[in-house]
């Protein structure tokens, strides 16, 4: 990493209030170029806390951006870090025309998705506005932030949406001022796009089951600093605290098809590399650029984690300078796809750069890959995994820890039952992989999980890509969709995706069941394995149903593992600049003599035959920031199951958090607890939060909701 201290501009930031048209304020940071010119605004907006939580990631780039000529700005979004209004605040109409519907729902991130929306395109106009911006903006941000924009250009006014048939209907919230957006590692609303339930189970981490459980409801509860908004602090948090609820029903996101320009940013360890396809494959070639590279939840240039990094901030000043200023960087003479054929490696949770290539895709689907079937072999083998089968999944959204990647998968293979199929030639794989399994399913439920593994010489075994797929009563009469001729879901035409949420009938008789894995790019060495693993367990990405015990049973016959083999040619015109960032903040870690605890430890209970796995996030510990802000974060996730009782699956997590000012003697505290357990119907989930200043407390509430077990719907198609 590359830390540049000159640019051709000097810089100044400021903190302003950004006056929304309802009368809400809320806080921002701007970095603008000291020029008298006016020049075009770059905005990220998210409900994440600029003043703390962002703000050593912000240092990095905002500046950066004012640099090179752009005024850079990050905003808090209404109900969050130090902005007024609630996050939670449902009663509030979304803008839209008079006399045209609109759309509910309170997003996982406590907004309305019509309000972020609405918000953020005011925002926009706020800054279009501004003496020191020439009327054009951009947008970008990274998993919720990135999420934002795109919600912001789906509803975008642009001239250009002839044939963009999704937004016929849509509300014009935007304005045109919004030229482009770079989306990086987020999902953007499209059935077969994102983290979703490929299931219909529940996810442990997902919405709407154990939301609460995980980071974000700490992050809501937490204060405003009254460093930044003075003695208002206290009436905005216990207003923002009442407002909170944990369980509310959460509404599904809009799908963000846009006309507004779109650069799409994934990573094949983050859950969402599949926006990046859906947007290069549906929107015109002229407004989008898909990058894929071997990161996880993290932007491109920031090592180590798997890498090789690149200069992210100088490929998006390419898309910002044709966008916004008019130059030709050359941006649309890139491929329409860019993305990294991983090698084969040493199994690891965390790596340095790993080996591999660069490869252009000139459409997508692309015409250089093809679907290569891999027939399985043998006699039907009864699937009954124990239930703790997935403890070695690695973490649902990794970031830069050393502990978030699958470890080897040999134990986990031991209990599955596996295909393999030996590797003559080198093969690379780009795209969704397919799964086709003959089943005979005797209980009424099941889950069938999938996993792809690189099985070296050694025996080691590396996880490429998996996917999961329910047995339930059957809502249709056969479970097959799609064709052989449809070929995988990249080489589909839009009517035929979506559907692998399908219900497959259980209760006895045979039916073909498909599974769409996560979409990868992988190349299989000559002397190695391709290894189908199948399970009938996957905890804790995918809870059991009550008779998840009983598996089910495969017949070779009829099925097989299909990969988009890719022809093996890089391309060696696509290159990346040095990564560059702005010098760091300067937040201090202070030294403490407690010994660190384990990311990730698996504790077997040999005389009650349970398994506890116990994740603690990388970010714990003290944060000095350098204005005196004293930020210390604890969090403890609990997952147990015992090996023969689905019905014991629990899911555990408390998290602590202090923010504190030595100086001001300002001591406030968040503290929550959110656990759900099951029974043959339901989950019931439990969350607590308990909020004290100077060590009273403020406020201690309780929530606690039965959720019935039925599987979530198909999404329409």
């Amino acid at each position: 990493m590359r830390i540049r201290s000159s640019f051709p501009y000097e810089t100044a930031h400021e903190d302003l209030r950004i006056r929304l048209p309802d009368g809400t304020l809320l806080y921002a940071r701007v970095w603008r170029p000291l020029t008298d010119e006016p020049v075009p605004a770059l905005l990220e907006y998210t409900p994440d806390r600029l003043s703390d939580r962002t703000a050593a990631r912000d240092r990095q780039r905002h500046p950066w951006y004012a640099g090179h000529g752009y005024a850079s700005v990050r905003v808090d979004a209404r109900g969050h870090g130090n902005s007024e209004g609630l996050p939670d605040d449902a009663t509030r109409p979304p803008a839209a025309p008079a006399g045209e519907a609109t759309a509910g729902g309170v997003t996982a991130d406590g907004l309305t998705a019509d309000g972020v929306a609405a918000d953020g395109a005011a925002v926009v106009a706020w800054l279009a506005a501004q003496p020191w911006c020439d009327g054009t903006v951009g947008m970008f941000g990274i998993g919720r932030g990135g999420a934002c924009a795109l919600r912001v250009a789906a509803r975008a006014g642009v001239p250009d949406m002839a044939g963009i048939a999704d937004l016929t209907d849509a509300p014009d919230l935007a304005p045109t001022p919004l030229k482009a957006v770079v989306a990086v590692c987020c999902p953007d609303g499209h059935p077969d796009n994102g983290v979703r339930h490929p299931s219909g189970s529940a996810l442990p981490a997902d919405p709407p089951h154990t939301r609460a459980a995980q980071a974000r409801l700490a992050s809501v509860c937490l204060p405003p600093d009254p460093e930044h908004v003075g003695d208002a602090w206290r009436d905005m948090w216990l207003r923002r605290l009442e407002s909170v609820d944990p369980l509310a029903p959460t509404g599904n996101p809009e799908e963000s098809t846009t006309g507004v320009p779109v650069l799409a940013v994934g990573g094949w360890y983050d859950p969402y590399p599949d926006t990046v396809l859906g947007l290069v494959e549906r929107l015109p070639p002229e407004r989008v650029r898909g990058l894929i590279g071997p990161w996880p939840h993290t932007y491109p240039d920031h090592a180590p984690h798997p890498g090789p990094a690149i200069g992210f901030l100088q490929e998006t000043l390419r898309w910002w300078d044709h966008w916004l200023k008019g130059r030709d960087t050359g941006v649309l003479s890139d491929p329409l796809l860019r993305a990294y054929v991983r090698g084969s490696r040493l199994t690891a949770t965390a790596y340095g750069a790993l080996p591999g290539r660069w490869v252009g895709e000139p459409a997508w689907p692309s015409p250089r890959v093809r679907v290569v079937p891999y027939a399985l072999q043998g006699a039907p083998v009864p699937v009954r995994s124990p239930l703790h089968t997935g403890v070695d999944a690695g973490r649902l959204l990794p970031r830069d820890d050393d502990a978030g990647l699958p470890p080897d998968q040999r134990e986990e293979d031991g209990r599955s039952v596996c295909f393999d199929f030996p590797v003559s030639e080198e093969t690379w794989v780009l795209g969704r992989p397919r799964v086709r399994l003959r089943l005979t399913c005797a209980a009424s439920h099941a889950q069938v999980v999938a996993r792809v593994c690189d099985v070296a010489p050694d025996g080691s075994s590396t996880l490429v890509t998996r996917g999961v797929r329910e047995l339930r009563p059957a809502e249709r009469a056969s479970a097959e969709h799609g064709s052989p001729e449809h070929g995988s879901p990249e080489h589909r035409g839009p009517e035929h995706r979506g559907t692998k949420h399908r219900g497959t009938e259980c209760g006895g008789a045979a039916r073909d069941v498909v599974l769409d894995l996560a979409p990868v790019g992988h190349a299989f060495p000559p002397g190695h394995r391709v290894r189908l693993a199948v399970s009938s367990a996957y905890w804790p990405w995918v809870w059991p149903g009550p008779e998840s015990a009983a598996g089910f049973t495969v017949d070779p016959a009829g099925s097989a593992l299909e990969l988009p083999v890719r022809v093996r040619e890089a391309d060696p015109g696509i290159a990346f600049a040095e990564p560059e960032q702005s010098p760091p903040l300067g937040v201090s870690l202070p030294a403490t003599l407690d010994e660190p605890r384990p990311e990730r430890l698996l504790v077997r209970d040999e005389t009650g035959g349970g398994w506890r796995l116990e994740v603690v996030p990388p970010d714990v510990g003290t944060r000095v920031y350098p204005d005196g802000l004293e930020f210390t974060e604890d969090a403890l996730t609990t997952y147990t199951i015992a090996e023969r009782d689905p019905l014991s699956a629990r899911f555990r997590c408390d998290r602590t958090i202090r923010l504190h000012r030595p100086e001001r003697g300002w001591d406030t505290s968040v503290r929550t607890r959110s656990e759900v357990t099951c029974d043959e119907t339901d989950f019931v989930a439990t969350d607590e939060v308990v909020c004290t200043e100077d060590g009273e407390v403020v406020f201690h509430r309780t929530w606690r909701k039965r959720i019935p077990r039925t599987p979530l719907p198909p999404p329409p198609h």
